[in-house]
């Protein structure tokens, strides 16, 4: 076995495979990107339920006193306290169930919304029909008004406005009669409207978790991939790095093991660049995806090549991501054909809160004073329509600074929203 060969499978053997797995496999750190990753998976609407709860105490009082008020008109008191009792109970477990979360599911919603219909047709035991018709129907709409704002809360809109028509027309059955006046009783349109209120107010609560989420997770493996690279790179890649150039400038049989360093230096700095396990993009306000920059860019890290971004994920528009992409290829192909042998490219990201910026830059020989103009002459408008075409194309400028002898360097600034105007 020659050394070449011994050296191949040292470096293709499963030292590098369980590296491999083991920066494909990140796991969330206790970083402060790890913590904020699981604050996220609390639930959404637990402020809403925290806060409906205020309003379940406010209206048990204000059933108290409906209930102290309108008993000497009923014609059974004593089975309207013992219902109250009921009503009571169920404030209490329900509120404390609700507030702390065990009561959050449906089989403590759908007995509410029962236990709430049976007590307000109780209207028709404890008062006759004249009392009904006069009154809001016993124990109160408002305080009956929780089982739709709990309904709401946990399926949505739609769930509500289905359980604020159930509950209100509860009302109407127990009166005998729909009063069209809603100038005087719009009982049921208060009650649909809050379950509507509430329901869209949950909806977007979970909407916007889930993208507080996706936003966590790729920050925490953006975080992760950072610390895995600082660590392999100084180790591995700087081993990796040392065989490369003592092959190539000893030469002879052991240009075959530089070579191989080389090409096993540029699959390792790919996989730490990988963001293979990171989420699907999501989609925008306006439904474009969105895709991190710094991740797109980072994989084009080669041999040659050197990639810089922030610790945390660039969000721009999947569209904006792939030309700014296509362009720094562009420049970074003339730096591989044009930048002179043993060239280095460097590419940094920078966010800029409304922009992203982004920096090609090389130690070659630079470009000659009139090149560019030459070429655009003889009809060859590669810079002119592959980079500054793109980047203009996005409402961006693609500044140029070079000089012979003192490499290039490309800015590519583009507003984070695409053309502005």
């Amino acid at each position: 076995m020659t050394v070449a060969s011994r050296w191949e499978r040292l470096l293709r053997g499963p030292r590098v495979s369980a590296a491999g797995a083991d920066i494909r496999s990140v796991q969330t750190r206790d970083t402060e990107a790890g913590r904020l990753a699981r604050d996220v998976d609390a639930d959404p609407v637990t402020p809403l339920w925290r806060g409906a709860q205020i309003l379940r105490l406010l209206s048990y009082l204000y059933s108290l006193g409906f209930q102290i008020a309108v008993n000497p008109d009923l014609d059974h008191r004593a089975t309207a306290w013992t219902l109250f009792g009921v009503l009571t109970l169920w404030t209490l477990v329900s509120g404390v169930g609700y507030f702390v979360g065990f009561a959050r599911n449906w089989y403590w919603v759908g007995t509410e919304v029962i236990l709430v219909c049976a007590l307000m047709l109780s209207t028709s035991v404890v008062a006759d029909r004249d009392w009904a018709w006069n009154n809001q129907t016993w124990p109160t709409t408002l305080w009956a008004t929780n089982a739709v704002v709990s309904v709401a809360i946990l399926s949505g809109p739609v769930g509500g406005i289905i359980a604020g028509l159930i509950v209100g027309g509860t009302s109407t059955f127990v009166k005998g009669h729909l009063n069209l006046n809603f100038g005087r009783n719009a009982t049921i349109i208060v009650i649909v409207v809050t379950g509507m209120a509430v329901g869209l107010a949950a909806l977007q609560a979970r909407r916007n978790h889930e993208k507080l989420a996706a936003a966590a997770r790729i920050a925490a493996r953006a975080e992760e991939r950072e610390r895995l690279a600082r660590e392999v790179h100084d180790g591995v890649l700087q081993v990796l790095a040392l065989i490369t150039r003592r092959g190539r400038e000893i030469g002879g049989p052991t240009a075959e093991l530089a070579a191989l360093a080389a090409e096993q230096e540029l699959q390792l700095r790919r996989m730490i660049s990988d963001t293979g396990d990171v989420d699907a993009p999501a989609p925008d306000a306006d439904g474009a995806a969105e895709t991190d920059l710094a991740a797109v860019l980072r994989a084009l890290a080669a041999d040659r090549v050197s990639v810089s971004s922030p610790a945390g994920p660039v969000m721009v528009s999947a569209h904006i991501a792939s030309e700014i992409r296509a362009a720094v290829v562009n420049a970074l192909d003339n730096t591989r054909h044009h930048a002179g042998p043993g060239a280095r490219a460097y590419v940094l990201v920078e966010d800029l809160a409304d922009d992203v910026v982004v920096s090609v830059r090389d130690d070659g020989s630079g470009i000659p004073e009139g090149r560019l103009a030459e070429a655009a002459a003889q009809g060859r408008l590669g810079v002119a329509a592959s980079i500054v075409g793109r980047i203009e194309s996005l409402g961006g400028t693609a500044v140029l600074d070079t000089e012979p002898g003192g490499g290039t360097e490309w800015e590519f600034t583009v507003p984070r929203g695409g053309r502005r105007g």
